[in-house]
């Protein structure tokens, strides 16, 4: 398994501190990095208590956690979350785009977020052509029964 080491700075000496131990999860979760109150319908960018230095070559995934719907009726408006390795000046922080759905509170330390790193994408040319293996029946077509 290859290692990859991220500098990481934290916003205070009360954010949970970050560790990866592979296996169960490849997923790191993170928390919000303060009490946040919103009212149905409201947006706000949820502080997570992180910036980071991100290995040459490598991306960060940031998604809900599968609960965090379930608990505190949010969700992330752009569905996933990128984060380059150019994002990684000591003010880049890491916050998570809500929308409310119901008037709800987060308290600070509320695991809300987790992410990932990725190779980023490899350079690709398109050729132009017409594709020639079996049809799999269109958009939503698996899974029907």
């Amino acid at each position: 398994m290859e290692t990859a080491q991220i500098t990481i700075q934290y916003l205070d000496d009360t954010i949970p501190r970050l560790t990866y131990v592979g296996g169960k999860s490849d997923w790191i979760d993170l928390s919000a990095a303060e009490t946040v109150t919103l009212k149905k319908g409201e947006f706000r960018l949820i502080h997570l208590g992180v910036a980071m230095k991100l290995p040459e070559g490598y991306e960060a995934h940031l998604a809900p956690r599968s609960s965090t719907f379930k608990n505190f009726k949010i969700l992330q408006t752009n569905s996933v979350g990128v984060v380059d390795s150019s994002y990684c000046g000591k003010g880049d922080w890491w916050k998570m785009p809500v929308y409310a759905t119901e008037d709800t509170t987060i308290e600070k330390g509320s695991r809300i977020a987790q992410f990932r790193i990725m190779r980023i994408q490899p350079v690709i040319t398109f050729m132009e052509g017409v594709l020639g293996d079996e049809d799999r029946g269109g958009f939503g077509s698996t899974g029907v029964h």
